[in-house]
C-alpha cells in the first residue's frame, strides 16, 4: 500500500443523523483496539481503496485525534501503556515475549473494578494472554484464542507443531463474545475492552472481502474488521443502546514495505508508531483535534468521562480537557531488533511536528514539511535535535532486564512472530548495528519464515545459516534454524546449533529446553540432564522439570522421574504436559488405571494434547475397554494424522476387532510415516497385520 496523506477531509462531509439529547457523561465505556492498524488505512483518514463505513460513521459522529501516537511498535507494550497510563520504561513491559506487568501498577480496569463497574475483556491473540498481567481487574478476561504451537510431548522427535504456524482467533468471534456479556450486563456501569487481530500479517481476508481486495489484502482485513464491527457500533451511533464512550485506536501500525520494514517491530517510523485515535459519546465534541494524543492519555480521559478520580503522577493527560492544557512531548522506542536480533535499541521523543529517533545513526524529521520521513536534518538541525534529546528521561535508556519466558508462551509467540531471545550485550553500539543498516538481514529472516511456513524447510535452512554466518549475534535464528532442522529429523546437526548458541550466550531458557529435549530423543540422555538439571532445579521451570523427567525415565531412572513429576503437579496441578507424562510413565510401567486417569486430566486441560489422547487409549485398550480406546486414538490421529506409534495402536486393535477398513487404513499410513530403525520391526508387523486383513483372516 503507497503512503497515504492523511487530509482527513471526508470527516465534516460525512453526514450525521439527528440524535435525541444524550446525557452529560457516559455511565460506561468500551476500549476498541485493532491491532497493527495504520492511521491512513480508514475511510475517515482520506482512504478511498479502503471499505470501513462503520468507522467512518463513528468518527463523523465523534472526535478524531488526527496526531496519535503509540510508543512502542509491538502489541503486549502498547497496551500496558494504555491500561496503565505509563510509558513502557515506567511499566517495565518493553517488548512481547519476556515481559509480565507488575502488580504495582494500577490499570484502567483495576481502577473501575474497585468504584464497582462490571468489567470484561475479550482478546483475539496470545500476546496479550492473561499470564502477561493484563487481566487484572477484569471480572471476565477471555484469552481463548485457541491453536498455535504448545510444549514438546514425550515420545516425540519434533515439536507439536511448526513454529511458524498462527495463533489467533477471528474478530466477529470477539465482537460476538463482548456483544453477549454486554447485553447480559446491560443496566450496570460497564467497561468492556475488545482487541481484534485481523489485521496482524499474514494479510488473508475472509472470503467475503478476499477477491474485493485480491491487490491489497491487508485492506481487505481492515474492512473486515470494520464490517464485523458493524452489530456493536450501530447501536450507539442510531441510539439504540445506552450511551457509552467509545474510545477506537490500535496498538501500532504496519510499515507495509515503507523504509524497507515489511511488518512492524524494528523501526519506529510514522507508518508503524502513528495511530488512529476516536472517542464518541456524551461530553465528546465533535471535530478533528490535531494535538499530540497518546496511548498514555487513555486511561485519564476514560477516568474523567466516566467521574472517576484520576491517579496523581501519571504522564498522560485526559483528552477531553481544553487543548493548551494537554503536554506536546510523547516518547517512543521499538526494542525488537535490540532483543530479537542484537541489534542497537531505539528510543525516540515527538515534539509538535519534529521527531527525534536516538540511534547510531541519529535521525530529525520535520512532520510538518516532510510527514514521508524522507529527508533526515539531523546534521542540518542539531540544536534542535539536542534540544530533543535533552527531553529523553535517563530511566528510558536500556537495553532493558528481559524475565523469564516458558517454553509454551515462547513458542506461541514464536508463532505470531515474536520471541525476546537472548542477545549480545554491548557498552557502545556503532554504525554497524543501526538497523537501518541491518534491514536486508530482517528481510532474509522474513524469507526464512516464508520459506518454512510453506513447507520448504530445506531451503529455510539454508537461509538460516547464510544469516548466521553473516552476523553470528542474531539469537532469534538459532530458534528458528534449530527448530527447522528438528522438523527434518536432523537433530544431531540441531543438537550443534544450539550448542553453538549456548558457546556464545545466546541461548535462553527456551533454547537450553529444546536442547534438553532434542539430546533425550537423540538417545542422549546424560547430557540431556546436564543441561536440564539447572534450569530445573529451584522448580520453577516446570517446563525444564517436564523435559529432566523424561530424560531420567530414558536412562531407566523411572521412580525418580515420577517423583519429579509428582513434585511439579504439586506446585501447579493444572499443567496438562505434567499429567500427559505421568500417564506416559505410567504406561511404561503398566499401571493402566494411574496412566487412564493422567491421560484423561491431561485432555481435559488441554483437548489438543494428541500424546494424551494416544496414552489414554494405550491405558483404555490394557483395562479391556477396546471401543474406547479407538476413539481416543481417532481423536488422537485428528490432532496428528501421521503419528506412527497412534496409526500402529488404531491399527492393531481394529483389526483384532474386525474392522478391517479401519485398520487397513491405519496400517497403509503408518508404513507410508513411520521411519528409522526403531521402527524396522514394527512395519514387519503392521506388513502382516495388513496381510491377514487383506485376506480376511
Amino acid at each position: 500500500m503507497s503512503r497515504v496523506l492523511i487530509t482527513w477531509a471526508l470527516v465534516g462531509a460525512l453526514a450525521v443523523g439527528a440524535a435525541e439529547a444524550e446525557p452529560a457523561s457516559p455511565r460506561s465505556a468500551i476500549l476498541i483496539t485493532v491491532d497493527t492498524l495504520r492511521a491512513d488505512a480508514l475511510g475517515f483518514a482520506g482512504n478511498e481503496r479502503v471499505a470501513t463505513p462503520t468507522l467512518d460513521r463513528l468518527a463523523a459522529a465523534g472526535r478524531v485525534f488526527s496526531e496519535a501516537h503509540a510508543h512502542c511498535v509491538t502489541t503486549l507494550p502498547s497496551h500496558a501503556s494504555m491500561l496503565t497510563g505509563l510509558y513502557p520504561y515506567q511499566h517495565r513491559v518493553r517488548h512481547n515475549g519476556g515481559f509480565v506487568l507488575g502488580d504495582d501498577a494500577p490499570t484502567l480496569a483495576t481502577l473501575l473494578d474497585a468504584a464497582g463497574f462490571a468489567t470484561a475483556a475479550f482478546v483475539g491473540a496470545f500476546p496479550l494472554d492473561s499470564r502477561f498481567g493484563l487481566g487484572r481487574g477484569f471480572d471476565v478476561y477471555d484469552d481463548e484464542v485457541g491453536g498455535g504451537p504448545g510444549e514438546s510431548t514425550p515420545g516425540e522427535s519434533t515439536p507439536d507443531d511448526s513454529l511458524f504456524l498462527y495463533s489467533e482467533r477471528p474478530s466477529d468471534e470477539v465482537v460476538a463474545l463482548g456483544m453477549e456479556w454486554w447485553r447480559q450486563h446491560r443496566g450496570e456501569r460497564r467497561f468492556l475492552w475488545l482487541h481484534l487481530f485481523d489485521p496482524h500479517a499474514p494479510y488473508e481476508p475472509p472470503e467475503d472481502f478476499r477477491a474485493r481486495f485480491a491487490a491489497a489484502p491487508y485492506l481487505g482485513e481492515v474492512s473486515a474488521v470494520d464490517a464485523y464491527l458493524r452489530p456493536l457500533l450501530d447501536g450507539f451511533l442510531e441510539g439504540d443502546d445506552e450511551p457509552a464512550l467509545i474510545v477506537f485506536t490500535s496498538d501500532h501500525g504496519e510499515a507495509l514495505g515503507e523504509h524497507g520494514e515489511a511488518t512492524h517491530g524494528l523501526f519506529a517510523y510514522e507508518p508503524t508508531l502513528k495511530v488512529p485515535l476516536v472517542l464518541h459519546g456524551p461530553g465528546v465534541e465533535r471535530g478533528v483535534d490535531g494535538r499530540n494524543a497518546r496511548h498514555v492519555d487513555l486511561l485519564p480521559t476514560v477516568l474523567e468521562a466516566l467521574g472517576e478520580p484520576v491517579p496523581a503522577g501519571l504522564p498522560g493527560r485526559s483528552l477531553l480537557a481544553p487543548a493548551e492544557e494537554h503536554p506536546d512531548v510523547s516518547f517512543f522506542e521499538a526494542l525488537s531488533g535490540h532483543l530479537d536480533y542484537g541489534w542497537a535499541p531505539l528510543r525516540g521523543v515527538l515534539r509538535g511536528g519534529e521527531k527525534l529517533i536516538v540511534l547510531p545513526v541519529p535521525e530529525l524529521y520535520d512532520l510538518g514539511e516532510d510527514p514521508g520521513e524522507e529527508h533526515n536534518v539531523f546534521r542540518q538541525r542539531r540544536r534542535a535535535a539536542s534540544g530533543l534529546a535533552a527531553l529523553l528521561p535517563e530511566e528510558s535508556a536500556w537495553p532493558p532486564a528481559a524475565g523469564a519466558v516458558t517454553a509454551e508462551e515462547a513458542a506461541r509467540l514464536e508463532s505470531l512472530g515474536y520471541l525476546s531471545g537472548p542477545t549480545v550485550r554491548k557498552e557502545r553500539y556503532t554504525p554497524e548495528d543501526d538497523p537501518k543498516n541491518l534491514i536486508a538481514l530482517d528481510h532474509q529472516v522474513a524469507r526464512l519464515a516464508d520459506l518454512a511456513s510453506r513447507g520448504a524447510r530445506q531451503e529455510a535452512i539454508e537461509v538460516g545459516e547464510e544469516i548466521l554466518a553473516a552476523r553470528p549475534s542474531m539469537g532469534l535464528v538459532y530458534v528458528y534454524l534449530s527448530t527447522l532442522l528438528i522438523e527434518e529429523g536432523e537433530h544431531e546437526q540441531a543438537i550443534r546449533v544450539m550448542r553453538k548458541a549456548r558457546e556464545l550466550d545466546l541461548a535462553g531458557h527456551e533454547l537450553s529446553r529444546q536442547l534438553g529435549l532434542t539430546l533425550v530423543h537423540a538417545g542422549r540422555a546424560k547430557e540431556a540432564i546436564e543441561v536440564l538439571e539447572p534450569l530445573a532445579e529451584d522448580g520453577s521451570d516446570v517446563e525444564a522439570g517436564n523435559h529432566l523427567a523424561l530424560a531420567l525415565a530414558a536412562l531407566g531412572r523411572r521412580e525418580e522421574a515420577s517423583a519429579l513429576l509428582g513434585r511439579l503437579l504439586d506446585a501447579e496441578p493444572g499443567r496438562a504436559r505434567t499429567h500427559e507424562n505421568l500417564s506416559f510413565l505410567a504406561v511404561l510401567d503398566q499401571r493402566f488405571t494411574e496412566a487412564r486417569d493422567h491421560a484423561r486430566r491431561a485432555v481435559e486441560i488441554d483437548p489438543s494434547l494428541a500424546s494424551s489422547w494416544n496414552n489414554l487409549g494405550i491405558a483404555l485398550y490394557n483395562l479391556g475397554t477396546a471401543s474406547e480406546a479407538v476413539a481416543a486414538w481417532k481423536r488422537a490421529l485428528e490432532l496428528a494424522p501421521d503419528d506412527p506409534d497412534t496409526l500402529l495402536n488404531l491399527g492393531s486393535v481394529a483389526a483384532q476387532k474386525g474392522d478391517r477398513v479401519t485398520a487397513a487404513e491405519a496400517l497403509e499410513r503408518f508404513l507410508a510415516v513411520a521411519a528409522g530403525p526403531a521402527y524396522d520391526a514394527k512395519r514387519g508387523q503392521a506388513r502382516e497385520l495388513l496381510r491377514q486383513v487383506a485376506g480376511g483372516s
